[in-house]
């Protein structure tokens, strides 16, 4: 385990005219033509832009790139955005779920399935993707649930609901819901502890504080894990989770989550099939009443952390640099902090940090996604009741 870091004392910001102004509300701004440049930045390796390319979101969770140019943006009030760079128009599709919008919960997390092609004509696999809280019936508890939406060339089809976690908790916690594709075309989910029983991500029947792994019409894959195990409920792929924000699959096929602990304590992780991850018997985290430690450092049969992050970063969103514009970053991952307003990137060397860099630390605000566009700039979205998306790329 590790969670020493090396800072980089080179970041130096060399501020436009319009960055304090862009941090604090300009009004709704959209397409190439009206980017706001809020400034460029010095790092270890390059020069960095960064520029707004739409706000006005009600607390963003998730985006996704569509073919023809345009985003999508999640708002946890239930709302997806269709924006488009070209009109400037940020619209509200209509026909998503009615979702719990308490706390934490909502629309969360969105991904096309890895065939999309949003033609004009009704692609077979032109599916829409996301995760939600589900209100329960009787209006007292939710569940994190996976549903998708045929798309029909701007509008919405009828949405196919195709899982919800197994019991129900009070509506507000730690819903994880972050999706990401595997090279064989299956879906990884997060799901968190769900908050008042933390000991249920040690529960082999209970979907809380666990990765799933489900097929695309959110089946169980049958090399799943636990699927002969009769004590564990097949869409399980690793347990000990408590709530995983951040995740990514990389070029070489790899998922790595960041998963936030309670006070500090803060994960990044390399998710393999059957581990257990150690929430809350392994934790470097502290209890919020007491500020006294919870768990133990590491315990046999359960799975360290590859890093701890320093403080607390409060993560959420993660993307390898994938583009060789980046040069020495090409390969490295991005991970997004929340209350701490930071990005950092994160060299992998052996399988363990070997460098950590700050790139941002409170110009843009709560970190909520990070991810690399088709135009291999970096797409951050920003937790906030009048939310961003931004786009970082490098200077030449």
């Amino acid at each position: 385990m590790q969670s020493t870091k090396t800072s980089s004392p080179t970041r130096r910001w060399l501020m436009t005219g319009v960055l304090g102004a862009g941090i604090f509300g300009l009004p709704l701004a959209c397409a190439a033509s009206n980017d706001v440049i809020l400034g460029s930045l010095q790092t270890d390796h390059l020069n960095l832009s960064l520029e707004r390319v739409a706000n006005g979101f009600e607390h963003p969770w998730g985006v996704a790139f569509l073919p023809d140019g345009r985003y999508l943006v999640s708002e946890r009030n239930g709302q997806l955005k269709l924006v488009d760079p070209t009109s400037e128009e940020i619209r509200t599709l209509t026909g998503m779920p009615d979702v719990s919008a308490q706390g934490q919960g909502g629309l969360l997390d969105i991904a096309l399935h890895p065939d999309f092609e949003g033609q004009d004509s009704d692609g077979e696999n032109d599916w829409i993707y996301f995760t939600w809280s589900k209100p329960d019936s009787d209006g007292n508890g939710s569940r994190s649930a996976l549903s998708r939406v045929k798309w029909l060339n701007g509008e919405l089809g009828e949405v196919e609901h195709l899982f919800e976690q197994s019991r129900a908790s009070g509506p507000g916690r730690h819903y994880g819901s972050r999706l990401a594709w595997l090279p064989d075309g299956t879906l990884l989910m997060s799901i968190g502890d769900r908050g008042s029983e933390p000991s249920r991500a040690q529960a082999s029947d209970d979907h809380a504080g666990s990765t799933l792994r489900l097929t695309a019409t959110g089946g169980v894959p049958n090399n799943n894990p636990f699927v002969d195990a009769p004590d564990t409920l097949d869409e399980i792929y690793t347990l000990g989770n408590r709530n995983i924000q951040g995740m990514t699959v990389l070029s070489n096929g790899e998922a790595w989550v960041t998963e936030h602990g309670p006070r500090t304590g803060d994960e990044l992780n390399h998710i393999e099939a059957g581990n257990n991850y150690g929430w809350p018997d392994v934790s470097q985290g502290n209890d919020y009443a007491t500020n006294e430690p919870i768990g133990k450092d590491s315990l046999p049969g359960m799975v360290d952390p590859v890093y701890v992050f320093e403080g607390r970063f409060a993560p959420a969103g993660l993307t390898e640099v994938t583009s060789d514009a980046y040069g020495e970053w090409e390969g490295n991952l991005l991970a997004g902090g929340l209350s701490s307003e930071k990005l950092l990137r994160l060299r992998i060397e052996d399988g363990a940090v070997a460098e950590e860099e700050l790139i941002l630390e409170g110009e843009i605000g709560r970190i909520r996604e990070v991810a690399q566009g088709p135009d291999d700039a970096i797409y951050l979205l920003t937790d906030d009741p009048q939310g961003g998306l931004y786009r970082l790329k490098p200077t030449h």
